[in-house]
């Protein structure tokens, strides 16, 4: 009979604990203080895949991933996928590009490879790893060499609570629409650009459909920080994360840069650098001219962080706005998606007066994560949302380009049709649903933290847009 106190076992399996521990971390070279103190620890194992493109879709795939630094001679196999398992007996084997990057958590590896001369409109099973450590097979699809129907997933600025609550909004876009073939990213992944446990919550809220769907990305001021030199620098994870074209100006590649889909320019821009140094305003701006002029493509989507038009009260990006929208308007750009403002809003060029002229771009602000800002009900805005995480799915097909906005829980709550005419100009068809009101109210906890002034003024604004929709005005 065992006459000992509980008090006396339970001392004794927790030392059996730790000692268990201690050992198995002793054995395999991770110190403990990391295991402590990183939510998202580097291993043998690769984690952090995610598929990009650095050249063109129809015949080539790049894939990063990352490991700790005991990793030797990391490599990535790809064969052609089949419905018999008998692909991955012999795959073609090509040696990963490795740097090392000490974040604010961990020293780790992270490594890339550039898939090449790939069969277009072809599945592919690969994946990555070393001689022990390997990652499951993902599949995926090459883009066609010829103008075919496509579709994406667009997301506004995740930024804060990234696994808590991003993770819903990325996960029901994908089940509310799995055949999508890439996934665009305005901005602001992240809040703290070098904080690693962001990135590693990233990372868990997608999961394993980064390793299988493409991403295209452009950072925010959030993906920024101050260097030692007081300097706005980039993301020291950007880079070694992502694998883009470096086909922008020179200083910001993987950052500016544009990529031919199936028929349709896609063109992303780094509106942070410009107040980071004022010089990269006129780089990109001589850069994108070129890449407007030039593009031989039906459709033409460009991507940014800071909006041409803010949705947030207060907010404005004059600098931005004088340097793109010309470029926009004259090379007839379809549509600019964007992000920073952290509320949803759509509409046309304002100079243009009422938006029966449907000349220009549709401008979109979007966010999915859940920080959100009030809304300024600015003359552009003609479809609004405060308080309200989205995604939103986008289908190119021929002569029409369909706009879909959802709500985290998968309710339609815009749309709208761009009909391209023989003559190179979009005819907008509005399909916002008619039973899904406007959410553009504040919830009551955000007005107990106002001023009563402050609360007149926005509630004035807010009747002004409702009149203003009521009457049909832009």
């Amino acid at each position: 009979m065992n006459h000992k106190s509980p008090a006396i076992n339970m001392i004794k399996i927790t030392y059996r604990s730790i000692t268990s521990t201690l050992l198995l971390l002793f054995l395999y070279g991770m110190p403990l203080t990391a295991q402590i103190t990183d939510p998202y620890p580097p291993g043998p194992s690769p984690d952090r895949v995610i598929l990009t493109w650095s050249d063109s879709p129809d015949t080539t795939q790049s894939v990063s991933w990352r490991t700790d630094v005991s990793v030797i001679n990391p490599v990535a196999q790809i064969a052609e996928a089949g419905g018999s398992p008998d692909f991955a007996m012999t795959p073609l084997e090509i040696a990963a590009t490795t740097e090392t990057i000490t974040s604010s958590k961990n020293v780790a590896f992270y490594h890339s490879v550039t898939f090449k001369d790939l069969k277009p409109n072809t599945m592919y099973a690969y994946r990555v790893g070393s001689k022990r450590n390997w990652s499951e097979w993902f599949q995926f699809e090459t883009a066609s060499s010829e103008e075919e129907p496509f579709s994406f997933l667009y997301f506004g600025d995740a930024q804060n609570n990234i696994k808590s609550m991003w993770s819903r909004c990325i996960r029901q876009a994908f089940m509310t629409m799995p055949d999508i073939d890439f996934m665009i990213h305005a901005g602001d992944l992240v809040n703290i650009a070098n904080e690693d446990s962001e990135w590693g919550e990233w990372f868990h809220a997608g999961g394993w459909l980064y390793g299988t769907k493409a991403h295209i990305a452009c950072p925010g001021n959030h993906e920024y920080y101050k260097s030692s030199t007081e300097v706005r620098a980039l993301s020291n994870l950007w880079k070694p994360t992502f694998t883009f074209p470096q086909n922008g100006p020179e200083g910001l590649e993987e950052t500016v840069f544009y990529i031919d889909y199936q028929g349709t320019r896609i063109i992303a821009l780094n509106t942070m650098s410009v107040y980071a140094k004022r010089e990269n305003l006129e780089k990109q701006k001589t850069w994108l001219k070129k890449v407007l002029k030039e593009n031989p493509n039906k459709w033409t989507i460009v991507t940014h962080h800071h909006p041409i038009y803010s949705t947030k009260f207060g907010r404005d990006n004059p600098e931005i706005r004088a340097a793109f929208q010309p470029l926009y308007e004259k090379y007839g750009v379809d549509i600019v998606l964007q992000g920073h403002d952290h509320s949803y809003g759509r509409g046309h060029n304002v100079e243009f007066g009422q938006k029966e002229s449907h000349q220009g771009p549709i401008y979109v602000v979007s966010v999915s994560g859940p920080k959100m800002y009030d809304l300024g009900f600015d003359e552009w805005l003609e479809r609004a949302a405060a308080n309200t995480q989205l995604y939103q799915l986008i289908t190119v097909d021929d002569n029409k380009l369909k706009f879909e906005a959802y709500t985290a829980i998968g309710e339609l709550y815009d749309a709208f049709t761009l009909q391209k005419e023989s003559n190179g100009t979009n005819t907008f068809i509005d399909e916002a649903p008619e039973g899904m009101e406007e959410l553009i109210d504040l919830p009551e906890r955000v007005y107990e933290n106002m001023s009563e002034e402050e609360v007149t003024k926005f509630r004035t604004r807010l009747e002004a847009y409702k009149e203003r929709r009521a009457n049909g005005k832009q």
